[in-house]
């Protein structure tokens, strides 16, 4: 099952972008024998300004075809790792080509396109900066390859 990261917003060179390839890059390679991956990150852009909807439509456009869809939302549900593990593990058991995460601009994910999304995941109750919920779920990946692959990487 393939993974897509669809956001909003350009992540340039950095720390940050390091950090998010790192981890997609580990998710591949512990995922590979376990029918995950690869991964990749879908950017778009609004340089019109159109806010939510705006982005909702680009979003939509940008989501891989036939892709089970989670987007990440404050009021989302809060999952262990091992939880989230297990969750990807099913939509992969049931046969989804792909899962795509959708993070969305400031205002966050308009609602229609929230509605649609067979999950609804989130960070805590806190709202944090999309560059660290990228490498949030990045490395989140992760560790649920890790653990569904029953390595030492998640200790609880």
């Amino acid at each position: 099952m393939k993974v897509a990261i669809v956001a909003v917003g350009r992540l340039r060179a950095g720390p940050e972008h390091e950090l998010i390839t790192d981890y997609l890059h580990r998710f591949d390679r512990i995922g590979r024998g376990l029918g995950l991956g690869p991964a990749r990150v879908i950017e778009v852009d609004d340089r019109k300004g159109g806010g939510m909807a705006a982005e909702a439509d680009l979003l939509d456009r940008a989501i891989p075809a036939g892709a089970c869809l989670a987007v990440l939302d404050e009021r989302g549900a809060l999952m262990t790792s091992p939880e989230f593990a297990a969750e990807l593990g099913r939509w992969r058991d049931h046969g989804r080509p792909e899962m795509a995460f959708v993070i969305g601009g400031a205002d966050g994910i308009a609602p229609a396109l929230r509605s649609r999304a067979d999950l609804s995941l989130s960070f805590g109750r806190m709202v944090w900066p999309h560059l660290l919920a990228r490498a949030m779920l990045a490395e989140q990946l992760y560790r649920a390859a890790s653990i569904l692959a029953g390595a030492p990487y998640h200790r609880a």
